[in-house]
């Protein structure tokens, strides 16, 4: 059996997978706001209960944790994490000290990715690109339904490389001008209806007013589109995937698997393109998911 938990900055889920990718328990609870103490004490107190319930043993399972950063490859502390409470502490070794086994750690986008790889949308695929369209903008790579992490554990990135083809005014909470989250974040695609109408506009409302005809709403979402082929295009023409899979909030925007696609074209370094776009199969259940399937 698998456990999964994904380690979020306002939640922590778990889930237990069978060996075929059945659910056999999956719940979560608020995560401990800015102590680290009482956020291992909550993993390690909900994997013993989840092992219980699913009469695993208590050494029986095989434990993937999905965080919003990544272990560094020269000290093993946790690095580039949201949940800021949790860089520079030694994650890893401390979840194995209180768990009494192996853990296995990844990127939360990496986790989105490997899940939709295995079981999901990219299920078959070679070489997926996990992408995640939400309050910040991530990615993670699987090749042959293994995580690819990469020499400084950076691998799948793309959302700080900085945006082509725009002015790179505002600075990212990186430190870094003009990148790619600026401008395909949800709060990116808010600023951008803002900065041109003037308006205060969820993503959400955006979509909606632009499928009754709002012209200023339709225009910011084709300069999205114009701006997101324009991105995964420098992704296709480095790693030229099977498979770019959409997670995060503005993956259900359902407009961007016909239009993207068709933009793309014109940027891509070659004469045609068989790179499928695809929206994730397992939604907000993903990283969770992909947590367990560190594992596979």
């Amino acid at each position: 059996m698998r456990i999964g938990v994904d380690l979020g900055g306002s939640k922590i889920e778990i889930i237990a997978l069978g060996d075929d990718g059945e659910v056999l328990l999956r719940e979560r609870v608020a995560t401990p706001q800015g102590d680290y103490a009482a956020t291992l004490a909550a993993v390690a107190g909900l994997v013993a209960a989840a092992a219980k319930r699913v009469g695993a043993g208590d050494t029986a399972t095989r434990i993937g944790i999905g965080i919003p950063g990544a272990e560094s490859r020269v000290t093993g502390l946790i690095k580039n994490a949201n949940s800021t409470c949790l860089i520079g502490k030694p994650l890893k070794r401390d979840l194995e000290t209180a768990l009494r086994r192996e853990v296995r750690i990844a990127n939360d986008a990496n986790c989105f990715a490997l899940s939709e790889a295995v079981d999901g949308a990219g299920a078959g695929a070679s070489v997926v690109f996990g992408v995640i369209l939400g309050t910040g903008v991530g990615g993670g790579i699987v090749v042959d339904a293994k995580v690819l992490t990469g020499a400084n554990a950076i691998a799948g990135e793309w959302g700080h490389n900085p945006m082509a083809g725009e002015h790179h005014k505002d600075v990212c909470y990186c430190g870094r001008k003009g990148c790619v989250e600026l401008f395909l974040s949800g709060p990116g695609l808010a600023r951008d209806h803002r900065r041109v109408t003037g308006a205060d506009c969820s993503p959400q409302l955006i979509a909606e007013r632009s499928a009754t005809g709002d012209a200023d709403s339709e225009a910011t979402l084709q300069r999205y589109e114009a701006r997101l082929a324009r991105a995964l295009a420098q992704v296709i023409n480095i790693l030229d995937p099977d498979v770019i899979v959409l997670g995060g909030g503005l993956s259900n925007i359902d407009r961007l698997y016909r239009n993207v696609p068709r933009l793309w074209e014109e940027h891509v370094f070659s004469d045609q393109v068989a790179t499928k776009l695809l929206k994730h199969k397992h939604g907000d259940s993903s990283g969770v998911r992909g947590a367990a399937w560190l594992w596979h």
